[in-house]
């Protein structure tokens, strides 16, 4: 199985996030430290209180802030990953190992990463052949999302956005452009946190994306979710888990 075990992770308390990437965590024989939170995105229903919060050391001497949020403890004992920059990896290395039916690779086929499409954009994956890809010859297209946060009407489901995300309905747009000329384009959606068995969308946060979805559905790009599974501070790709699509956008 496909396995991410972040180095020199250390159980703390988060005390509070700020600024968006500043987070105080309190360390036990450490103290208080500031740590870097690698999360652009509110982490609503995951920093309310002190939570539980897994960090690790990074002592690079270029580095102003030495340590990394990377989980935090949710409902029922578990974890939820809240460091953004480790998602693609862990979707990436359990497709090329064939650990995504829906997305196995092919003979001679290649997983690559972070890459252009279209006018200034990225997606996350491409399967292609050995040569690194553009948007005119890779295989199948894929853009990965974080899920965390707590679904506001389905207790066991975590929802996608969190916060307004224009980014967001950018990859979205690109994929139909993709899926138009020929390609397979598809929104992977990596459940993020242990508590929750299923994916939706919130609606009332950002409805412009919800809408987005839709047309993306209809146009034919696939959307897959699998749930990310934890055990002590490793972290690998478990089993694919059920989307519910939004099936009424709020005027």
């Amino acid at each position: 199985m496909s396995r991410y075990t972040p180095d020199n992770l250390i159980e703390g308390k988060l005390i509070k996030r700020y600024k968006r990437f500043l987070a105080d965590c309190e360390i036990p024989e450490v103290g208080e430290v500031v740590a870097h939170c690698p999360n652009s995105g509110s982490m609503k229903t995951l920093v309310a209180g002190e939570p539980r919060a897994w960090v690790r050391h990074v002592p690079d001497p270029h580095r102003k802030l030495k340590w990394t949020l990377t989980l935090l403890g949710v409902r029922r004992r578990g974890k939820a990953l809240v460091d953004t920059g480790l998602p693609n990896a862990i979707v990436a290395d359990a497709i090329s190992q064939g650990r995504v039916p829906r997305l196995t690779p092919k003979k001679g086929q290649h997983v690559h990463r972070e890459i252009k499409v279209g006018d200034r954009s990225r997606l996350d994956i491409v399967i292609a052949g050995e040569e690194r890809p553009d948007e005119n010859n890779g295989a199948v297209y894929i853009e990965v999302k974080n899920v965390t946060m707590l679904s506001s009407v389905v207790s066991d489901r975590a929802d996608f956005p969190d916060a307004v995300t224009e980014r967001g309905r950018k990859h979205l747009r690109e994929l139909i452009r993709l899926k138009k000329m020929g390609h397979r384009a598809v929104l992977f959606l990596l459940l993020g946190r242990s508590d929750c068995h299923s994916v939706g969308f919130a609606q009332e946060i950002d409805p412009a994306y919800c809408e987005a979805l839709l047309e993306a559905a209809e146009e034919g790009v696939e959307i897959i979710s699998h749930k990310l599974a934890f055990r002590g501070s490793r972290m690998r790709l478990g089993e694919e888990v059920p989307i519910d699509l939004p099936t009424q956008i709020p005027v």
